[in-house]
């Protein structure tokens, strides 16, 4: 495989696997993709041990880790912003909402005590805490979402040679973040799951290839809705040099999903998988449930508050969402709901990721095949 991705990370395939789970990543890069490990629901410590764990696993392959700092948030500008001091901000408007929404389903909201001095959701602070983690360890990739990467972390990158990637949802952002001194650009389509903007994979690869071109040569991976070889096969067919994806790796026997989860996973559609603010204060896509609906077509919706407040709210909620469809409880299903793509509608079984990673290859190899033929028609 020729890619100028596969020479940067040390990699046989370039396939890049975002996960939150340290099982995916190791399976994955062992596989000869290249795991990615979503770093931004730990401190420190608890980096350093999934970290070690990593490193034990992955039998000396590649992967990277994966932090979200966002550009634009609700505290931007201010110091020493911690979790207490945001519940505070939280209206008893959208408090008695949410806890009335789970009442309806026999749910009983419960809270989950935080220290005195736990930091924000998205604290840029403790993102670059977790770098510093990093880089005691051979990670290859360090990864940032929601805007240009601090400075200070592309400085971070350049001194222990190791690339950083960004992820963009628009042209616009793809210039800035080349101007920014990114090494690569994780170019995500409106099909994804999670944080994602409005235009299609197919139409905002090789816009931003087309952009970018005159400015400097960086590597794009095509992301959003990527389920399968064929389709990163085209990606790549058209400039791309390789694929990023997450939502695949949900439904693997690795993962950190549910059971339930993976159920509904199985039977939903595409357009089950719908962007809304009802999670994080920003549109992401998940999955379509009794929660989206409620924060984006109910009448009585006191409408979702901006990040990282609306983040406050769903935490609880879906701790306590979570439990009570494992305890039995049938219409607390209806809540369940993660960050989902629309590719979710060709999940049709759990897999191990280990075996999602030769499909993938093996899907490629058919897709290339088949265009060489047409070639050589």
């Amino acid at each position: 495989m020729k890619s100028p991705i596969c020479d940067m990370l040390g990699i046989e395939f370039p396939l890049l696997a975002f996960s939150h789970c340290r099982d995916v990543v190791a399976a994955v890069s062992r596989a000869g993709g290249f795991g990615v490990l979503g770093a931004t629901v730990h401190t420190p410590d608890t980096l350093e041990r999934e970290l070690k764990w990593i490193d034990d696993h992955v039998d000396g392959k590649p992967y990277g880790i994966d932090v979200l700092i966002p550009e634009n948030i609700s505290t931007s500008g201010e110091k020493d912003v911690t979790w207490k001091s945001l519940e505070a901000r939280v209206p008893q408007e959208h408090r008695a909402y949410t806890r009335d929404l789970l009442k309806k389903y026999d749910i009983e909201l419960t809270t989950t005590e935080v220290a005195a001095d736990q930091p924000q959701p998205f604290d840029a602070k403790t993102a670059m805490q977790l770098l510093e983690v990093s880089f005691n360890h051979p990670i290859r990739l360090i990864a940032n979402a929601l805007g240009v990467p601090p400075k200070a972390m592309i400085e971070m990158g350049k001194k222990h040679g190791v690339p950083v990637a960004a992820l963009v949802g628009a042209k616009e952002h793809a210039l800035r973040q080349v101007a920014a001194g990114v090494d690569i650009l994780v170019v995500q389509g409106t099909e994804a799951g999670g944080h994602c903007g409005e235009v299609s994979t197919m139409v905002l690869v090789p816009e931003v290839i087309k952009a970018i071109k005159p400015i400097r040569d960086v590597p794009v991976l095509a992301a959003g809705g990527i389920m399968t070889g064929r389709q990163m096969a085209a990606c790549m067919a058209m400039g791309a040099a390789g694929a990023w994806t997450g939502s695949v790796w949900l439904a693997t026997v690795e993962a950190e999903t549910t059971e339930i989860f993976r159920e509904k996973m199985i039977a939903a559609s595409s357009r089950d998988a719908v962007r809304s603010k009802g999670r994080t204060g920003k549109p992401a896509r998940q999955l379509r449930s009794v929660w989206t609906d409620a924060w984006d077509r109910a009448p009585d919706s006191p409408g979702a508050l901006p990040m990282p407040l609306q983040s406050i709210i769903s935490r609880d909620a879906f701790h306590s969402i979570d439990r009570a469809a494992a305890s039995g409880n049938a219409r607390a299903r209806d809540l369940v709901s993660y960050f989902v793509g629309q590719g979710v509608g060709l999940i049709d079984s759990v897999k191990s990721a280990g075996a999602v990673v030769q499909e993938f290859k093996e899907d490629f190899a058919e897709a290339v095949e088949h265009m060489n033929a047409l070639v050589a028609e």
